[in-house]
C-alpha cells in the first residue's frame, strides 16, 4: 500500500480539502453514510484508514466502548491525535494489509475511501470477517468502479475546455491504476461492482445496503461545483453484516 500522505507537499494539499477542513460536514457522502451506520452504544469499533480520525471521534461521541483507528501515515495520525480528546480512542500506524487483530475483537469495522488503495480486497475481507464478532457490521466507502475504471480520473474535455463526459474504459480489466491526485501520481486499484459484492458474500457477509451517494440539496446549494457529481457516481457505499452461525 503506497503512502503519499507523508510527503509534505501532498499532505499540505490534502489538508486544504473541504473534507479535511470541515471534517464529516465537508464530506459530500457523509449524510448517506451516517444513515447506514449501526448503533455504536457499548461497541468496539475499528476504523481502517482512519486519516484525521473524524469517524473515530464520531464513534466515541456516539457511545462506543472503544475505538481503534489504523492508518499508514504518520502525519495523518499526528493530526488525528491532536484533534481527538476522547481517551477511548487508540491510533495505530500500520499498512492496512499488515495490521492484525485477534478473532472476535470488534463489533463494527468502518473504512472511508481507503480500501481502493489495497491490492487484495478478498484478503482484507477475510481478515475483517475474522476480526468481527458474529453479527458484527462492516460499513465502508470506496471510489466507484465507474470512477476508477479508465484510470486518469478526469473528464473528457472539448477543445474549449468544456467537460463533455466522464470516460469509462477497461472496466473488466481489474487491477492497478495510476492517477494524478493533488499534483502527485497515486496508485489505486480498480475493481468491478461484481467483485466488491461477491467478495463480501463469499467471505461470510450478508449485504444490508448498497448506495451510490448523491450530494444533498443543501450541499449542492452551498457548493455550486458539486453539481458535477450528479453526472457520474464517484463513490460506492456498502453496509454488510457478518453472518451468525
Amino acid at each position: 500500500m503506497s503512502n503519499q500522505y507523508d510527503d509534505q507537499s501532498f499532505f499540505d494539499s490534502y489538508s486544504q480539502m473541504l473534507r479535511s477542513v470541515k471534517g464529516l460536514d465537508g464530506a459530500g457522502e457523509w449524510p448517506t453514510m451516517e444513515k447506514m451506520l449501526p448503533d455504536f452504544q457499548d461497541k468496539k469499533v475499528l476504523d481502517l484508514g482512519c486519516g484525521f480520525g473524524w469517524h473515530c471521534v464520531y464513534a466515541a461521541e456516539h457511545g462506543a466502548k472503544s475505538v481503534t483507528g489504523v492508518d499508514i501515515s504518520e502525519k495523518m495520525l499526528h493530526r488525528a491525535k491532536q484533534q481527538t480528546k476522547s481517551e477511548i480512542v487508540t491510533y495505530i500506524q500500520s499498512d492496512l494489509q499488515e495490521v492484525s487483530f485477534l478473532e472476535n475483537s470488534f463489533d463494527i469495522v468502518l473504512s472511508s475511501l481507503a480500501l481502493h488503495y489495497i491490492e487484495s480486497f478478498e484478503s482484507i475481507c477475510r481478515k475483517i470477517s475474522h476480526w468481527l464478532i458474529a453479527g458484527g457490521y462492516f460499513v465502508f466507502s470506496v471510489e466507484h468502479p465507474i470512477f476508477t475504471a479508465e484510470g486518469k480520473q478526469d473528464w473528457f474535455y472539448s477543445p474549449a475546455g468544456e467537460k463533455l463526459h466522464w470516460p469509462v474504459d477497461r472496466y473488466f480489466l481489474q487491477g492497478k491504476r495510476k492517477t494524478c491526485f493533488l499534483g502527485q501520481q497515486v496508485e489505486k486499484y480498480h475493481r468491478t461492482l461484481t467483485t466488491y459484492l461477491n467478495t463480501l458474500l463469499e467471505n461470510g457477509f450478508e449485504l444490508l445496503k448498497v448506495v451510490e451517494p448523491e450530494p444533498t440539496e443543501a450541499f449542492l446549494n452551498q457548493y455550486f461545483e458539486m453539481a458535477e457529481e450528479l453526472r457520474r457516481p464517484m463513490m460506492l457505499l456498502i453496509s454488510a453484516r457478518k453472518k451468525k452461525d
